[in-house]
């Protein structure tokens, strides 16, 4: 999940009971593997004292900052959005290594084809 961040901050109340997604996405981020995929991801925690809800903000390595409401958005949800957008991001680097252009822009003609027919095998040709 860190291979694809530069930067996490974790925000929460030490006293807020809304703070569990924060301790369980921070326990995520502390495993040995997560680490391991990107030593130099910088993992911030600030331990606040006012009322502000817990808050969950993450920095893709191609600089696009997003902020997760920690209050309703359950770690899990999160993790996995971070993986979902990290494989959009591999797609489009493997795309532009390639020397092609990105986002890749399908023609409606080409959306507008029925797909080829498959021709049921006969009996005889599966031996």
């Amino acid at each position: 999940m860190l291979k694809f961040l530069s930067k996490v901050r974790i925000e929460f109340n030490a006293l807020d009971p809304r703070l569990a997604s924060c301790m369980e996405f921070l326990a995520q981020c502390n495993a040995r593997k997560a680490k391991e995929s990107n030593p130099a991801c910088q993992l911030i925690v600030k331990r606040r004292t006012d009322d502000h809800p817990p808050q969950i903000t993450v920095t893709f390595v191609n600089g696009v900052e997003e902020v997760f409401d920690a209050t309703s958005t359950p770690a899990q949800t999160i993790r996995t959005m971070i993986l979902e957008k990290g494989q959009l991001l591999e797609t489009e680097q493997m795309f532009r290594e390639a020397g092609e252009t990105w986002p890749v822009i399908i023609p409606d003609e080409e959306l507008n084809h029925p797909p080829p027919s498959i021709k049921p095998r006969k009996a005889e040709d599966k031996q």
